[in-house]
């Protein structure tokens, strides 16, 4: 039963949820529900850290990967109800369903991460998609009508573009291999890579739905507009969870690939890595409205990871999993900000920022804490986990590739910087004092606490990931 517990914890959740929509309860009641049942996710998830086996004829695996990842998964899901207490940029009467729909979005991811066949991981990443596409538009409308339906369009119609690319890319893999598990195709795929042009082009066809959730080149396009469309709320849960499921499954994507000859594959992902940081950290020095640059950022961090996943080894997908997890915390600050500071649901500018550190210092220094991790700045999470990408890389001499990265690593301290420099700025009318409650200043104590502790002691963190690579290796 351990096996599947966090599955089952995260299924009766969501139905617990949908019965308490059709039941008209309270927004308090409502949310205590949410806050108490995915208190007891992570729970499970954590419980279950060891098990292994698989079910559904080998379909679904459970291993130390899977289970960590879930554990990242359903963790991101509670800061994420934490952080929206009061829901202030989602329509009343949808708050019930807002709850419900992040549910059955974080079960897909949950569901991806143990999924080792290729249609098993199909429905999964759809799950997970249908639940955001229903989401997406729940903003209050407050003269902003346009902007939010265009960010719900923008993102069902990329999505369907990424799964109609990725499904036809699965069938030129399963043609070739005459297979749809993994471990199958792990026996088969390493001796065709560098002989077989059309596999290659499958593969990466079949990656695009991936790519689609990390907002890596060239699936990105649908970004910075969602983000910008989407409520602050709901903007904070696109922008990190489905991040951790897309690195889980090109973590178990290009393992299969371990020890042999990457060829034309190699060079495929490592252009993709290198516009990705290059578009992302150059759009995003110009942008004015916070979460636009957040939105820009992630696809320059998207870069960052696949940086480590072509290292193929266990130190570079350790890493992979350590930075994204690193990413998820700092990314969380940010948008904990974003949500608090934007009072009634509105995006927040640099303007917003003026003079924070007078009206909230705690929303200060969570900013300030977040964008010094996602600027690569010591002791934080981010400094240890762009140094292990470095090393990892180095090791398997991907020089040119490292240079590029700390380049962009330079040009993106700027724009992090910019947010440190405007909540800090002084001003001679800073506004009202942002009242933020003891459970949410908790929480950013929390973040805050994270970013750094999990930054200064990376080596059982580490340790923890390289047991879970272990088990695909």
């Amino acid at each position: 039963m351990l096996i599947f517990l966090p599955e089952c914890a995260l299924m009766v959740m969501a139905l617990v949820l949908f019965l308490a929509s059709l039941a008209s309860w309270n927004l308090k009641r409502v949310y205590g529900a949410a806050l108490a049942m995915a208190a007891t996710v992570v729970v499970c998830a954590v419980a279950s850290w060891g098990q292994e086996g698989d079910l559904f004829f080998g379909a679904y695996q459970v291993d130390a990967f899977s289970q960590l990842f879930k554990i990242v998964i359903t963790m991101g899901l509670f800061v994420v109800l934490v952080m929206g207490e009061g829901l202030k940029g989602i329509e009343q009467k949808l708050q019930p369903e807002y709850f419900l729909f992040v549910t059955v979005s974080a079960a897909g991811l949950v569901f991806l991460a143990s999924a080792v066949e290729l249609i098993t991981i199909f429905i999964s990443l759809e799950v997970s998609s249908f639940a955001l596409y229903v989401v997406i538009p729940f903003r209050k409308a407050d003269g902003r009508h346009r902007e939010q339906m265009e960010a719900g369009i923008k993102y069902v119609l990329f999505g369907a573009i990424a799964s109609g690319i990725s499904l036809f890319g699965m069938s030129y893999v399963f043609g070739i291999a005459h297979t749809t598990y993994l471990a199958e195709l792990g026996a088969v795929v390493p001796g065709l890579l560098s002989s077989s042009p059309m596999l290659i082009v499958g593969l990466v066809m079949m990656l695009a739905g991936f790519f689609f959730k990390l907002a890596l080149f060239p699936m990105h396009f649908w970004a910075p507009d969602v983000y910008q469309g989407a409520a602050n709320e709901t903007a904070g849960f696109v922008a990190t969870i489905p991040k951790a499921g897309a690195v889980a499954l090109l973590i178990r994507f290009i393992s299969l690939a371990a020890g042999a000859e990457m060829g034309d594959f190699n060079w495929i992902l490592a252009s993709f890595a290198v516009f990705s940081m290059v578009l992302g950290n150059l759009s995003a020095l110009v942008q004015e409205d916070v979460k636009r640059l957040l939105a820009y950022s992630s696809i320059a961090h998207a870069g960052y990871v696949i940086v480590a996943l072509l290292c193929v080894n266990s130190l570079g997908f350790a890493t992979a999993i350590y930075y994204i997890a690193g990413y998820m915390m700092m990314n969380l600050a940010c948008f904990y900000v974003v949500y608090h500071v934007g009072q009634e649901g509105e995006n927040v500018t640099f303007t917003s920022l003026s003079g924070l550190y007078r009206r909230s210092p705690m929303l200060a220094l969570v900013l300030a804490v977040g964008a010094f991790g996602m600027a690569g700045i010591p002791p934080t999470v981010g400094f240890f986990g762009k140094f292990f990408i470095f090393t990892a890389a180095i090791q398997e001499s991907l020089y040119a590739l490292v240079i590029i990265t700390v380049i962009n690593a330079g040009i993106s301290a700027f724009y992090y910087l910019k947010l440190v420099r405007a909540a800090y700025s002084p001003t001679e009318s800073p506004g009202d004092t942002l009242a933020v409650g003891k459970p949410a200043s908790l929480l950013g104590i929390t973040l805050i606490a994270a970013i750094l502790l999990v930054g200064i002691f990376p080596q059982f963190f580490m340790e923890v990931a390289e047991k879970a690579v272990g088990t695909l290796m």
